[in-house]
């Protein structure tokens, strides 16, 4: 019993005095930065390698054919992502802004249901969003279809298509990341500022464009990054729509053409593009990073109280009630349609309850949802661990290569899905140390993998979020009563922390649920995701089913967003 004792204090001794040295942070880094370097930085490079790589030997035939004018397609394709992300980046921001400035600052008539519904466009998935407008605004959608047929017109008066089509769909979409970004910013914005410019003689539109825009610089920034990112990796809605180039459709079709050199090639480039946008924009956020050094004055709602302003107001919030609700709308609607009827009509002319039978009864039917599930899970649960430790090593703790540690964890924020599914063939298609002398490629891991690699910096951001708002003071005062260090992070930082924690892994589930454009370039048969069997029901004609799983994807994602926000209130959008 005694030696037991003594081995029990010795070991106790032996830990002790571990986690009090100096060196403690390098044991907790050390597997952060192994993760990153295997699953992040390495198969980033193998794609470089392969992108100057020729028969065995170094050559830049590869970007020479990518530059060639024979080869025009890569330049069209690189030019028009390129501008596609920066209009829409342009157009997310002017409405994201503007509507949480009208919602936050003025008070009319349906101002509370527009700010529930403002949310909205967050429960549509990127491709589900494509789905639903064109089914309410492309040629053969519903409503051109309806004023076709009510004005009795030869062709569709309007109807959805090339780059406006894209930027509608990616404004929609999209512009719900800056407007939760710039509403927590104005929320917190003291009006006294703004006085005091209009007392020394400022106009509304000087005290906008030099005061009240560059407080929300760091909003814009975050925001800007975010879309930029998401609209260079848009597949659906420029295939849809009739972009017949962007980089990630010729990426597409190099991988499935066999064309693997030009394929890393084409992700090499997007990704220095992305990388220089994330530069220029972090730049500019230095340039133009001002802070708000007042208490915390709280903003009061200008009420709109002219007759004529409430009933515009009215019917502008009736309009914006309708805009916003339609796509759901519709995609219910379709959901219930018989697969394969809806031809030439304004509505489908059959329904049926069998779609939503078939989810969670029929085999075939269920497969992709347990797959999105299962792999969704397997990713977040790595994206806990690693995310939570990293964000308490950068906020709590001090070591050499901090900086390095956060660009690392968030370069994937950088890089289109595209890319990083395009990194993972280049680097698992064959065994290696990373990959535990096994292939990757093709094998159930893959995905799981993309996911975790894609979604590891919402956890981070969120939980580094909440870490930042807490006092390290009760951390310490746990250490000095003599708590050892996991003890005190067991009980003390991580239940502090949970709500953050639990936010960032509740979006990063649902977002690897909804995940699409890695997922086409990754799945196998075995391992079709749910984004996928949309796409591949689509394309069978097959819309009541492949709605169907648009709802359920809808369901899943309202009710994580109330859950989030439950638990961090409006930290869960800022967050992200």
């Amino acid at each position: 019993m005694k030696a037991n004792a003594k081995s029990s204090t010795s070991s106790a001794g032996f830990w002790s005095s571990i986690t009090t040295s100096r060196y403690f942070v390098y044991v907790l880094v050390a597997p952060l930065f192994l993760v990153l370097l295997a699953y992040v930085v390495y198969p980033l490079f193998q794609t470089f390698v392969q992108s100057i790589m020729a028969d065995d030997k170094f050559s830049l035939k590869n970007y020479g054919a990518f530059f060639s004018l024979e080869h025009r397609s890569n330049l069209e394709a690189l030019w028009t992502s390129v501008y596609l992300s920066v209009l829409s980046v342009i157009t997310c921001a002017i409405v994201g802004v503007a509507m949480a400035f009208l919602l936050e600052r003025y008070d009319f008539p349906g101002r509370k249901l527009l700010v529930v519904l403002a949310m909205v466009p967050m429960a549509l998935p990127p491709l589900v969003g494509v789905l639903s407008f064109t089914f309410l605004y492309a040629e053969s959608g519903i409503i051109p279809r309806s004023l076709k047929w009510l004005f009795q017109l030869d062709q569709v008066p309007f109807s959805l298509k090339g780059v406006w089509g894209v930027l509608v769909v990616h404004t929609f979409t999209m512009y719900t990341y800056f407007y939760m970004t710039a509403s927590s910013a104005i929320k917190g914005l003291d009006p006294s500022l703004e006085e005091a410019a209009a007392s020394l003689g400022a106009g509304r539109l000087y005290v906008w464009r030099r005061v009240i825009l560059p407080m929300l610089t760091p909003a814009i920034v975050a925001s800007s990054l975010l879309v930029f990112m998401i609209s260079m990796a848009s597949y659906t809605a420029p295939l849809i729509f009739g972009i017949e180039r962007t980089m990630t459709m010729q990426i597409y079709l190099s991988r499935t053409n066999g064309n693997l050199d030009m394929a890393a090639t084409q992700s090499t480039i997007l990704s220095i593009v992305s990388i220089v946008f994330l530069m220029v924009m972090r730049w500019y956020q230095g340039l133009r990073n001002y802070q708000n050094m007042s208490k915390g004055i709280s903003v009061h709602r200008t009420e709109v109280k002219s007759k004529a302003g409430k009933y515009v107001s009215m019917v502008l919030s009736f309009i914006g009630v309708v805009v916003l609700m339609l796509p759901i709308l519709v995609l219910v609607l379709i959901s219930f349609s018989t697969d394969g009827t809806w031809t030439t009509q304004i509505f489908p002319p059959s329904y049926t309850l069998q779609h939503y039978i078939d989810l969670f009864t029929d085999s075939r039917t269920w497969r992709p949802i347990a797959n999105s599930f299962k792999m969704s899970f397997i990713a977040t649960i790595g994206n806990i661990i690693f995310g939570v430790a990293a964000a308490y090593a950068l906020v709590r703790m001090n070591f050499k290569g901090k900086t390095l540690l956060d660009v690392l964890i968030m370069l994937p924020w950088a890089l289109p899905g595209t890319v990083v599914a395009v990194n993972l063939i280049a680097a698992f298609s064959e065994p290696n140390v990373f990959s535990f002398n096994q292939v990757f490629i093709g094998s159930f891991w893959i995905l799981p993998l993309a996911y975790f690699v894609r979604h590891l910096p919402l956890v981070f951001r969120s939980t580094s979020a909440t870490l930042m708002q807490m006092d390290g003071s009760v951390e310490e005062a746990a250490r000095n009563l003599g708590a050892t260090w996991w003890y005190s992070f067991r009980r003390v930082v991580f239940p502090m922390a949970l709500s953050g924690i639990l936010a960032g892994s509740l979006l990063a589930f649902v977002q690897g649920i909804g995940e699409f454009v890695s997922s086409i370039l990754l799945f196998t048969a075995r391992t079709t995701p749910i984004s996928v069997e949309i796409f591949q029901r689509m394309y069978s004609f097959e819309f009541g089913t492949a709605c169907a799983y648009g709802v359920l994807q809808i369901a899943l994602i309202i009710i994580v967003l109330f859950i989030s926000r439950r638990l961090t209130g409006d930290k869960a959008g800022t967050a992200v």
